[in-house]
């Protein structure tokens, strides 16, 4: 997802359409690299992501960042600490450092370099999982607290609430009957985040992988390995947490004991963070929908969401951060 949306104002109205076949293979042959012609596109948005055939090894990623979004140290930056987390053997894709970088420039493009990596979505319903889990995010997030990050962003209720909610508002997505009650909605949800905020207290900021869901967690037979530090960012440890947790309260709380039991054997956790789960989810909605609405000139995005942008969308919505409100007043999750 986006997590800056001031950077993107003056890039061009489709970032990648520049970025061809022919333009790949070079940019990954001028790093010494020499592809035998097979190219993939792999699953991806906001970047464009590539899986290269190298004619005297293993295929090769190559990650294409999008223009205007981050600056060069905010990119190497995380790739500084994926570099860090390899360091101490837990199990990311790092890029590979080539010439003396992980960052490289080609036609106007960043791009960085990553080797292939395979794996199966985890089975979040299982305990064992979601200790092994939770015992490599708290390895992620001792390290992730050594050192604040310096040119990243810190996710709160400004950054992926009021910014967003502003942008949406000041822009054409929403309908018009639709408008008010959508705002209404979206100044409750932001009032019971702060409110959420405030319960939790004076919680720690680290660096954390920021969007780690199923989706960014590759399983094999030797356990799991974390992917896609796109997004990471400053945050509260629960930020990384949450997003393990789905079905009722029961079966999240259950998910829950796994994750922590594993994740306090390397890193301590505060339980007034656990305040933050609902506020947390919600500021991700808000910041969803506005992440769409900026993407929408770039083509692959009505192609790959074309349910965006229509009354059933937005009346959606209007439940979604409703339940979102009542949620955000009950009771945090409880931890044995």
């Amino acid at each position: 997802m986006n997590t800056d949306f001031s950077q993107d104002a003056s890039g061009p109205a489709h970032p990648f359409s520049t970025l061809l076949p022919d333009t790949v293979i070079a940019a990954v042959e001028q790093l010494g690299y020499f592809s035998d012609g097979r190219l993939l596109a792999l699953n991806s948005y906001e970047n464009r992501v590539y899986q290269v055939g190298i004619e005297d090894g293993p295929p090769l990623i190559a990650k294409f960042y999008r223009p205007q979004r981050w600056t060069d140290d905010a990119i190497l930056e995380e790739h500084a600490f994926t570099q860090a987390l390899a360091n101490q053997e837990i199990p990311v894709v790092a890029p590979l450092e080539t010439h003396g970088t992980t960052l490289h420039h080609f036609n106007g493009f960043r791009f960085a370099i990553f080797p292939r990596r395979g794996g199966r979505a985890p089975e979040l319903q299982d305990p064992d999982t979601l200790n092994w889990l939770g015992r490599f995010l708290g390895r992620i997030h001792a390290v992730g607290a050594i050192q604040p990050f310096r040119h990243r962003i810190t996710l709160d209720v400004d950054t992926y609430g009021r910014t967003p909610v502003d942008y949406l508002w000041a822009s054409n997505f929403i309908p018009n009957d639709l408008r008010d009650a959508w705002r209404r909605i979206a100044d409750l949800a932001l009032a019971g985040v702060g409110r959420a905020y405030e319960r939790a207290g004076d919680v720690k900021l680290l660096r954390v992988h920021g969007d780690c869901h199923g989706g960014n967690v590759l399983w094999t037979d030797a356990g799991p390995h974390f992917v896609d530090f796109d997004d990471t960012c400053m945050a509260p440890a629960m930020q990384d947490l949450w997003m393990l947790l789905s079905g009722t309260r029961a079966e999240m709380t259950l998910q829950l004991d796994e994750v922590l039991s594993g994740y306090q054997d390397f890193a301590d956790f505060n339980p007034r963070e656990l305040h933050l789960t609902e506020a947390l989810r919600t500021l991700r909605l808000l910041h969803y929908s506005a992440w769409l609405a900026r993407r929408w000139d770039d083509p692959a995005f009505p192609a790959a969401f074309p349910w965006f942008n229509t009354q059933r969308y937005w009346q959606d919505r209007i439940l979604e951060l409703r339940e979102q409100v009542a949620l955000m007043d009950e009771p945090p999750l409880l931890w044995r």
